[in-house]
Parts: C-alpha cells; sequence; structure tokens
C-alpha cells in the first residue's frame, strides 16, 4: 500500500541521520498531533515521520500510551513558575497566562492535558507533569499558607483553567458570513419559549474575549480564595513592636469587672 503524504519520511538528510533521543521523539509526537490530532499518532507514522525503524521509537516509549504521557510532560516542561515570587497572586496569573498560550498554541494536546494527568496515579506520573504543581505548592507556602490550603487553591486555579481553555477553544459559529448574532451562531434554532435568556445572550456570546474573560475569572477566583483562605499570622519583629509601644503608650489597667 503506497505511504500516505504525511507518512512519509520528515526533515533532510540531518533528521534522518541525526541520533534519536527521547526529546527528538517527543517533539516529532508533539508535531505530528499538532496536526493531525491524538488519534493519529502511531509508532509507525511515528518513525516514518523520524525516517527510521519503528523499533528505534520502542527505545524511549513503550507504547502510544507512553508517548502520549511524554508529549503532556513536554508541552508542561514550559509553564514557568517561579516560586520565589512575593506576590502569589501575581505569580498565579502569569502562570494561568502561560497555560492558556500553550493550550492556544497546542489545542489538539489540551485533551491530553487534563486527562493524562489522571489516569496515572499521583507517584507514577512522569516528573516533568508534577513540577507545575509542586513549584506552586512552594510559591504559596512560601507565600505563608499551610500546605492543604496550598493544595486546594493549586486545585482551584487548574480546575477554572481546563474548563476556560476548553470553553475558549470550542466552535461557537454556525454561519461566519451571517452578521446577526442570532443567526451567526445558530441560536434561532433553540425554541425561545424554553431558551429566552441563551437566545438573549447571542451578542455577548459572539463578542467572547478569551483573554478577556481568563481576565475576569481570575479576578473572581483570586479575590475570592484570598477571602477565604487567610493567611497565618505573623509575630510583629522586636523593633517592631518597640515603635508600636511608643506610639500607643502603655496599656490601661483593666479592673478584673471589666470585659476584656
Amino acid at each position: 500500500m503506497p505511504a500516505r503524504p504525511d507518512d512519509r519520511p520528515a526533515g533532510d538528510a540531518t533528521t534522518r541521520h541525526s541520533k534519536i533521543t527521547r526529546d527528538v521523539v517527543m517533539a516529532a509526537a508533539l508535531e505530528l498531533i499538532d496536526r493531525d490530532g491524538a488519534d493519529a499518532l502511531s509508532m509507525r507514522r511515528l518513525a516514518a515521520a523520524l525516517g527510521r525503524d519503528p523499533m528505534i521509537i520502542y527505545r524511549h516509549a513503550a507504547n502510544k500510551s507512553a508517548l502520549l504521557d511524554g508529549v503532556t510532560e513536554t508541552v508542561l516542561a514550559q509553564l514557568t513558575v517561579n516560586p520565589a515570587d512575593p506576590d502569589w497572586a501575581g505569580q498565579l496569573r502569569a502562570v494561568a497566562r502561560h497555560y492558556r498560550a500553550l493550550a492556544l498554541a497546542h489545542p489538539n494536546v489540551v485533551p491530553l492535558l487534563i486527562t493524562r494527568p489522571l489516569a496515572t496515579p499521583l507517584a507514577f506520573r512522569p516528573p516533568g507533569t508534577l513540577r507545575p504543581l509542586e513549584d506552586i505548592l512552594s510559591l504559596l507556602t512560601g507565600g505563608g499558607f499551610a500546605g492543604p490550603d496550598a493544595l486546594h487553591i493549586y486545585r482551584a486555579l487548574f480546575g477554572f483553567l481546563h474548563g476556560h481553555v476548553v470553553n475558549e477553544l470550542q466552535e461557537l459559529t454556525v454561519d461566519p458570513d451571517e452578521t446577526d448574532d442570532l443567526l451567526r451562531l445558530g441560536l434561532y434554532r433553540l425554541p425561545i419559549a424554553e431558551f429566552p435568556l441563551l437566545r438573549s445572550l447571542a451578542p455577548a456570546l459572539a463578542a467572547y474575549d478569551g483573554a478577556a474573560e481568563l481576565e475576569r475569572g481570575l479576578d473572581i477566583l483570586l479575590a475570592g480564595l484570598a477571602a477565604t483562605l487567610s493567611l497565618p499570622s505573623r509575630p510583629d519583629p522586636p523593633a517592631r513592636r518597640v515603635r508600636r509601644a511608643q506610639v500607643t503608650g502603655p496599656r490601661p489597667y483593666l479592673r478584673r469587672d471589666h470585659p476584656p
């Protein structure tokens, strides 16, 4: 059977004769998924893209599942977190923006980013998929949050991010040439007696701005977290206690029958 056009060896002679490393394999797998989707990935097609025998691929990934995990790890390795940032909320906002940018750059990988980490017990996941978690926990505990609260914040943030990128990537437009929002989105098909509010929001749905929606969602999320998860109180340094005593003076004597 003749090879499909996208099954022929990719790259030039340098690619075909260069050393095949795990990074090279995962980069080629990511490129194939970006172009054709995860369902199109196979050992044979990946080997053809690299211009090598399929057995070479098995040296770096035991099966397709391992390839998918590796691609997930490759993308998440690009997500940068600065655990030393003293502004934990600002750093989480930067992480969220970067995650969205990665999702938009690799939309076919988004299902893997959401589902692959859940398919494997935490201790058996590729280390690269756990690095953002570890770094965010370090950021938050370094900022004064207790470990369980830091984990709660991580889960809330990525639960929001997963929902956001899926919403942003979904296809809303039925007829792009229509100028009327109700017609362009196909919402005229919904009975007005059953979905009056949804139909009335056609202009808002048509004007969806992913970046603005992300910022609004982060405003709500971070404000809620700051309001409900309090940082542990820290004692004043000695110098501050001295200054405070000088300003306020000694505390007045309270009789025992006076409430504190």
